[in-house]
């Protein structure tokens, strides 16, 4: 024990980072966890750290599993009520789901009209349709969360920014999108975007000469469009809440995440 508080204290006075103050020489990562073998450094020297009055804890692989889902849930949770709430895509332009290219022609032709209102309408619909979806990732995220182990959880922690949210779209992301798309189906139809559409094409249709060069058939496509839209801008923001919990000590609110975020 003298000879541990010995080295620290030289470290300390050197003011080396813990790096350099590993027993034995080991690097560490700057999370806690050695380098080399990627197993968590053992409890004896971050306690002595904790013992002369420094921040640093002992980290158990059970602290960083449950510290990372309980980041996760609450950003997670942060997310869905953000954007599921109106105006949550619609106002934002970040994540403000555009016409299909598909449409860009009859977007164009309408607005030299001056009935460009009619594809603004439907741009509007596309977006309500996707915060009246939202909120159902919560669960899908809580399931997905759940089912992380202890080597994802030190592989997201010693990852970059994203990691959380990289894990997240490629072991749940298409079963999302799959559950999301017949609400969006039924959300697209009950927020007026599919009588919308109707709209645009026959107004555009309407218009001298245009009928004879025909229009794409997208609605049939808005479905699966919108889905994808949709999921884009969720894990743009999970990943927003990701990069903040890691970074942002203001975002850690609770005792479980200041203690392993600290620690990083």
């Amino acid at each position: 024990m003298k000879h541990k508080f010995l080295t620290l204290t030289l470290c300390v006075t050197a003011s080396f980072s813990l790096t350099a103050c590993l027993s034995g020489g080991v690097s560490n990562n700057g999370w806690g966890v050695n380098a080399n073998t990627g197993n968590i450094l053992g409890a004896d020297f971050l306690n002595v750290l904790g013992s002369i009055g420094g921040s640093a804890s002992a980290l158990s692989q059970g602290d960083i599993s449950a510290g990372l889902r309980e980041a996760l849930t609450i950003g997670t949770g942060v997310v869905a009520n953000q954007l599921g709430q109106t105006n949550g895509f619609n106002l934002d332009p970040n994540i403000r789901i555009p016409l299909p290219s598909s449409l860009a022609r009859v977007d164009d032709v309408l607005q030299k009209v001056g009935m460009n209102s009619l594809t603004a309408n439907l741009e509007n619909r596309l977006n309500s349709a996707a915060e009246l979806a939202t909120p159902m990732a919560k669960d899908l995220f809580i399931s997905a969360i759940s089912q992380m182990t202890i080597t994802d959880a030190k592989n997201i922690l010693t990852g970059p920014n994203n990691a959380a949210t990289e894990y997240l779209r490629r072991t749940m992301g298409t079963q999302l999108g799959t559950q999301m798309q017949p609400v969006i189906a039924q959300t697209l139809a009950s927020a007026g975007a599919v009588q919308a559409y109707d709209q645009v094409t026959n107004q555009y249709n309407a218009v001298p000469f245009m009928s004879a060069l025909g229009i794409p058939d997208a609605k049939t496509a808005l479905n699966d469009y919108v889905t994808e839209k949709a999921l884009d801008g969720i894990f743009y923001y999970v990943a927003q809440e990701e990069a903040a919990i890691r970074t942002n000590p203001a975002k850690r609110t609770t005792e479980l995440l200041q203690k392993v975020f600290a620690n990083r």
